[in-house]
């Protein structure tokens, strides 16, 4: 079971359930069985701390929401003294984002506990709630929602009010030459929800799909220097009228492929999906390993599909990976206590698009951070690519990303399916977690990473076998 102070909790309960399925609750539990992960605790907590860091930053854009909603301890009879959040049994380090006990509150400054330290709340420190004093927020018992900022002498501390009204952000990362899964992230806070939103939550996508029909359209011979006309259309849909529209509501005209797909024009990722039909749409999903329904009608090239975090960063790995995909694992191999192989994993490899098709989509996507919707990832001053993802209301935030060796997706969004609010799209919500992830990922010293590999202009390349490009990885299991 994921203890109380596991930096990967969600990671430890898919391990533990694959491993009961596999060899029964006892033997798990009981033979002292040896258990070799993929799991790079460094990047586990860069993802806590990006999920956490980007959740805080969407709740101040949008103010206080948590008026006569805290919970206070005196209210439900308790006594200040003797009180002890569940947060606190878990080390007090600077960066933490945990629940704090309101003692005293002053016209200028409230004073929280958070274990055996004391923090002030200044009156100044509260801007962002939109309200002057700390007497308008909270009371003497009060349980509020706060982040560590330094750990001082005496036992005093230095906090910010946070507050959490039920967003959530999850984050996948995978390897790309070997599918290990190497961080993942399935909700703000395991001990609240066990539900794993990574791989249980079937969300739509919005344009972060558009990769998977351009992949098509470039099969079929498409170019991305190639001109399309962004207008106004209407389209037949399984016999029903469709008249998509952009997201600002505005029509470029003639554009390049390149440039509808840098800023994420609807028109042109509609009408390339019916050029070369949504059955086959459909079926490169399954190629890209996407198994949850999708049916085959016009809206889905928009991204009307619902998908996993986990299908999606999976997917989004053949780019880089060179057309190949490798099945995502947690395990590395298990072995009983004196060290016998019980179980070694050799994932499987397979084919899924062209070298050169993959190459130009990688392109494609660089466009997206060089002078599209996410560039604001040009300042990681490192090659990488993706795709924002926005749906209609702005309910789903995504970022599917990659740099040459790593695939990160991220999703933020409430359970229940409301708005996040307005202009709160996947490069404003979702973009800023996918950074600060990559920015420790990429700096990592085992990482030494250069640029994509070009583009091949050969539009008769033979395409390199699953085989012949992961050579070099003797893990993989080629089929």
């Amino acid at each position: 079971q994921p203890s109380e102070i596991s930096p990967a909790p969600y990671f430890v309960e898919e391990v533990r359930r694959y491993l009961e399925k596999k060899y029964g609750a006892n033997e798990v539990h009981e033979s002292g069985l040896r258990v070799y992960t993929s799991l790079n605790l460094d990047l586990q907590n860069a993802a806590n701390q990006a999920v956490l860091d980007g959740l805080s930053a969407y709740e101040r854009r949008h103010g206080w929401k948590m008026q006569g909603r805290l919970k206070n301890v005196i209210d439900a009879g308790g006594a200040l003294d003797k009180y002890e959040h569940p947060d606190w049994s878990q080390p007090i380090t600077a960066g933490r984002y945990l629940h704090a006990l309101v003692l005293e509150v002053a016209p200028q400054v409230a004073t929280v506990k958070i274990g055996d330290y004391l923090a002030p709340l200044a009156a100044q420190e509260l801007a962002w709630t939109h309200h002057r004093f700390p007497k308008d927020l909270m009371t003497p018992g009060d349980i509020v929602y706060v982040k560590v900022l330094s750990l001082g002498p005496g036992n005093s501390a230095r906090v910010t009010l946070e507050q959490d009204s039920g967003i959530q952000g999850v984050l996948m990362a995978i390897e790309n030459s070997t599918g290990e899964i190497k961080a993942m992230v399935g909700g703000r806070d395991f001990t609240e929800s066990k539900f794993n939103r990574a791989n249980q939550a079937q969300r739509q996508v919005g344009s972060s799909l558009k990769p998977f029909v351009y992949t098509a359209a470039i099969d079929e011979g498409a170019d991305p220097d190639d001109q399309i006309v962004d207008a106004p259309t209407t389209f037949n849909s399984s016999g029903v009228a469709y008249t998509p529209h952009n997201f600002d509501h505005k029509f470029a005209g003639s554009i390049t492929l390149r440039r509808a797909f840098a800023q994420s024009r609807n028109i042109p990722a509609v009408k390339l999906a019916q050029k070369v039909g949504m059955s086959k749409v459909v079926s490169y999903l399954r190629r890209f390993g996407i198994s949850s329904p999708v049916p085959a009608v016009l809206p889905v090239a928009l991204g009307a599909a619902d998908l996993t975090l986990y299908e999606q960063t999976s997917a989004y790995t053949v780019f880089p990976n060179d057309g190949v995909r490798i099945e995502p694992h947690y395990i590395l191999k298990v072995t009983d206590y004196e060290g016998h192989i019980l179980d070694e994993v050799f994932p499987e490899a397979k084919d899924v698009t062209s070298q050169r098709t993959a190459r130009t989509m990688v392109s494609l996507m660089q466009g997206v951070v060089q002078f599209g919707t996410a560039s604001a990832a040009l300042k990681l001053r490192h090659p990488v690519a993706g795709k924002t993802g926005t749906t209609n209301e702005f309910t789903d935030a995504w970022f599917m990303g990659f740099s040459p060796g790593l695939t990160c997706g991220v999703w933020v969004g409430f359970d229940e399916k409301k708005s996040l609010g307005a202009k709160e799209t996947g490069g404003e919500a979702a973009l800023p977690i996918w950074m600060d992830f990559m920015r420790v990922a990429i700096a990592q010293p085992a990482r030494r990473e250069e640029a994509f590999l070009p583009s091949l202009p050969d539009k008769n390349k033979v395409r390199l076998t699953a085989r012949e490009s992961l050579r070099r990885h003797p893990r993989i299991e080629v089929r």
